[in-house]
């Protein structure tokens, strides 16, 4: 076993991810509004004004906050993923209408693929009923 380098081994140091970054094409802010606020029901933050004028929008729901930013010579992320816990994941895709692609790859976990309005793909992973 590879002995941790210096400053790496305090594993009580890393807290959680604070946002997820996904890139969308000049002009996409109302997509993903659409996409993010109305078919998966985030809500979406007010950006502080500096960053605000470079265009995309935040959004978040329960503990998760997805970013867009957006980009010039857009190119969707097919492969590069987050993969976000949601609970009451088949009903959220039937009351969306969304094309998921169901994976049973890893035994016990029900997930499945979805695509943003630009073709990056987002994984959700039932977290299960509370």
């Amino acid at each position: 076993m590879e002995t941790a380098k210096s400053g790496a081994s305090d594993r009580s140091r890393w807290a959680g991810i604070d946002h997820v970054q996904l890139a969308i094409p000049v002009g996409g802010e109302p997509s993903a509004r659409e996409f993010f606020v109305d078919r998966l029901g985030f809500s979406e933050v007010p950006k502080p004004p500096a960053l605000a004028r470079r265009g995309g929008a935040w959004f978040s729901a329960g503990g998760i906050q997805v970013h867009v930013g957006v980009e010039e010579d857009f190119v969707p992320a097919r492969k590069a993923h987050p993969a976000l816990l949601v609970r009451g994941l088949r009903r959220l895709i039937e009351s969306t209408g969304l094309d998921a692609a169901w994976s049973d790859e890893i035994p016990g976990v029900e997930r499945c693929h979805v695509a943003d309005p630009f073709g990056n793909r987002i994984e959700l992973i039932e977290a299960g009923e509370q």
